[in-house]
């Protein structure tokens, strides 16, 4: 199956290597795909559970799915991820 997420505070590449970064840690992913300028990432995966997940691991990261609370604290760490993500390259 395929499912495709619009994410909350995305800024730049810095996110983009990040999250991809973390999502290819979990078991039962395939071909991750980000579009930034969509907001949105992609993946392939096995059940229900794969996604919830992954919704799980972008919302402790700060890039929470449409729909999912947004708050202050989540903004804050997604500003800090994306920062470290371009200092890195």
């Amino acid at each position: 199956m395929k499912t495709t997420l619009y994410l909350q505070n995305l800024k730049d590449s810095g996110c983009e290597d990040l999250i991809l970064k973390r999502l290819s840690e979990l078991e039962h992913l395939k071909n991750i795909t980000f579009k930034l300028q969509y907001g949105t990432v992609s993946f392939e995966h096995h059940n229900k559970e794969d996604i919830e997940a992954v919704k799980h691991r972008l919302s402790k990261m700060g890039y929470p799915p449409f729909g999912e609370k947004n708050s202050l604290g989540k903004k804050a760490k997604a500003y800090i991820h994306c920062t470290a993500g371009r200092i890195k390259k």
